[in-house]
């Protein structure tokens, strides 16, 4: 019995659209995902979906069903029930494709790892935006104003760096402050994580329970502390092996935008790094992301944004006067699509001279848009134990000390991010800056920063005595 995930469109109260318009969306949303985002990530990775129409009473008796278990923080917008058009997909909470023994048990990692480089952008105004990754500094600001109760040790940079170290380090981090980047689902049901925008308990402990059958099945293993910390070591080395390996042989997302070595390749905020440092090692290894798998494929659309929001949003500003002046012309420049080969062949350019077109302009601000969704978007990985004469040489195994699994990678919450939103992310990179530099940054050790600067030229001033 196929296992599918139903999607409806929702909106703010009174703002509900028209069938037609929701058609429209939706067809724009699989389309984006077909021919934009397949071409980044490759054939195997992204799941588009396709459309469906169902009988409104069946999704108005849904609706009902589903609205008690819908997190708080969602409820501020209401599901479509008008039109009965929803996406249907594969429950990526599975191995994909589908054709596979079911009746196994199956775990699911969903990890949302958010950007994985520092901007390298000579139009950055503010130098600890080169120095500290987004993510990092936007934690202090959403523990400020009551989103967390606590700062995650996670750092992206960490995830990305291909070093395995670091990587299961950014793995512990997230396991030990989950926020919303992480989520532990087993047999399709979330075991770990947040449901909601609360207070996340981690438990590994019972965490440990419920892997214990996948990682430990003949249970000769002791329980305590000591059982738990095994079994989440088992685990990390897992996602770190899944992440770092190439299941598509697609050449789709080969496209090189820019060398990963021209941005800085650590954060200093990263308590890695700040580890490192104490310990009077100043020098972060960083191995880099085998080209095929689905890590590097990410970084690579991430790195779209290559004039940063402080760069862009003068272009945005033009495209928008523009649009003042010529408003039939939104739809030729395809702002709300169509997304086709044709949009995504204009993103190919990735020339940063500015001849002061509206062209130019509109190129930087929609591969903006793609980085921004690639900055966003969740990497599931499915699990499933498998004994050594049953895992076939087409599917991709991973072993531990005593098991071994044959899993897929998928990629998930490709949604193109507004036009719209730009402005939005204008004010919020300012808040998060000023908020770091306001209240964090002079709180840090102030030797830290010193032990930084062995790369940096240095110059003697001596003074009289």
């Amino acid at each position: 019995q196929r296992c599918v995930v139903l999607r409806f469109l929702k909106s703010p109260p009174n703002q509900n659209k028209t069938p037609e318009e929701i058609l429209h969306h939706l067809q724009n949303i699989v389309d984006f995902g077909k021919h934009v985002m397949k071409q980044f990530f490759g054939e195997n990775y992204v799941h588009h979906g396709e459309i469906i129409q169902l009988p409104l009473d069946f999704v108005r008796q849904l609706c009902l069903k589903i609205q008690p278990e819908r997190p708080e923080c969602r409820c501020d917008k209401d599901m479509d029930t008008l039109s009965g058009y929803a996406m249907c997909l594969p429950n990526l909470t599975r191995l994909q494709p589908f054709r596979f023994a079911e009746h196994r048990p199956i775990l699911c990692i969903e990890i949302k790892p958010k950007c994985g480089f520092i901007p390298f952008s000579s139009h950055v105004s503010q130098e600890i935006k080169h120095k500290v990754c987004r993510y990092c500094m936007h934690q202090h600001l959403k523990v400020a104003n009551g989103k967390w109760k606590r700062p995650s040790k996670y750092c992206p940079l960490d995830l990305f760096s291909g070093n395995k170290q670091r990587m299961h380090f950014a793995l512990k981090s997230l396991l030990q402050e989950a926020q919303n980047n992480l989520k532990i689902f087993k047999n399709g049901e979330l075991i770990y994580g947040c449901k909601d925008d609360q207070d996340c308990v981690s438990d590994w402990n019972e965490l440990a329970r419920h892997l214990k059958p996948f990682f430990f099945p003949s249970n000769g293993l002791v329980s305590g502390p000591h059982c738990t910390r095994t079994i989440v070591k088992e685990l990390i080395h897992v996602i770190t092996m899944a992440l770092l390996s190439s299941t598509d042989t697609c050449r789709a997302g080969d496209m090189k935008t820019v060398p990963i070595s021209q941005g800085r390749s650590y954060c200093e905020a990263s308590a890695f790094n700040k580890e490192l440092v104490r310990n009077g090692k100043h020098k972060l290894e960083s191995s880099g992301l085998p080209r095929g798998c689905l890590l590097y494929k990410t970084l690579q659309a991430q790195m779209l944004d290559m004039l940063d929001i402080e760069g862009l949003y003068p272009l945005y500003s033009r495209v928008e006067q523009y649009l003042e002046e010529f408003p039939e012309e939104r739809s030729t420049l395809q702002i709300d699509g169509p997304y086709n080969e044709v949009f995504y062949e204009k993103l190919l350019d990735l020339s940063l001279e500015d001849d002061g077109t509206v062209a130019f302009a509109l190129t930087k601000v929609q591969q903006y848009r793609i980085a921004m969704t690639a900055k966003d978007c969740s990497i599931m990985i499915a699990l499933s134990p498998c004994l050594q004469d049953e895992c076939s040489e087409q599917r991709p195994v991973v072993l531990t000390s005593k098991s071994r699994f044959t899993f897929s990678v998928s990629v998930l919450d490709l949604d193109l991010k507004p036009y719209e939103s730009i402005p939005h992310q204008y004010k919020l990179d300012g808040e998060i800056v000023n908020y770091y530099l306001k209240n964090i940054q002079a709180k840090e050790d102030p030797v830290m920063s010193n032990l930084f600067k062995e790369n940096e030229d240095c110059t003697l001033v001596l003074h009289k005595v």
